[in-house]
């Protein structure tokens, strides 16, 4: 399955990219990185710069038809970043329309809240966010990770990098169950 995982140019959580594409790409998946801008994009050690990472797609020139699923990373500047730009917001909601799961950590639902795909939904995210969750209409609970499938598609959040191992196998798992239905 190709995989999509869409950061903005600069804000993103190092090791909420590096550690859940490993696991796609060592399930036998195909990460691609989707931005914003073409070029590199800047990721993030908390508040300090880490690594530059190549991106492969630009946002507004590809969409969810192209992909089997969509992956979210965090940091708090990087879904900041991604709910300004209609292209993104845009490519984000194409999953939630044809229906392709998504996962989202940390501060990445920021993104989901502005594609407005939330309402309905249960889930988790880093604690900060759990009232703009509620007052966007999605029930919030502090759970390690969360599946939910009572929507257009199944959603995986998880709250912080320290839930990183469970977040990983759970959306392998479930990118997996949508995928042997396809």
């Amino acid at each position: 399955m190709r995989i999509a995982f869409l950061t903005a140019p600069e804000g993103v959580e190092q090791v909420e990219l590096t550690e859940p594409w490993r696991a796609a790409r060592d399930a036998g998946h195909e990460p691609v990185l989707v931005s914003t801008r073409s070029g590199e994009i800047q990721a993030f050690d908390h508040l300090d710069k880490a690594d530059t990472f190549p991106v492969d797609k630009v946002a507004g020139q590809t969409s969810a038809d192209a992909f089997g699923a969509l992956v979210l990373p965090g940091g708090v500047a990087n879904p900041d970043f991604l709910r300004t730009d209609a292209s993104a917001v845009s490519f984000v909601k194409g999953f939630f329309d044809r229906g392709r799961p998504v996962a989202a950590i940390c501060h990445a639902p920021w993104t989901l809240i502005e594609a407005d795909v939330v309402r309905g939904r249960e889930m988790t995210s880093w604690p900060s966010l759990r009232t703009d969750l509620r007052n966007a209409g999605a029930t919030w609970v502090d759970e390690r990770v969360k599946v939910c499938d009572h929507g257009p598609n199944v959603l995986v959040t998880s709250r912080k990098p320290d839930d990183l191992d469970a977040f990983c196998a759970t959306f392998l798992a479930e990118f997996a169950k949508t995928q042997a239905r396809v």
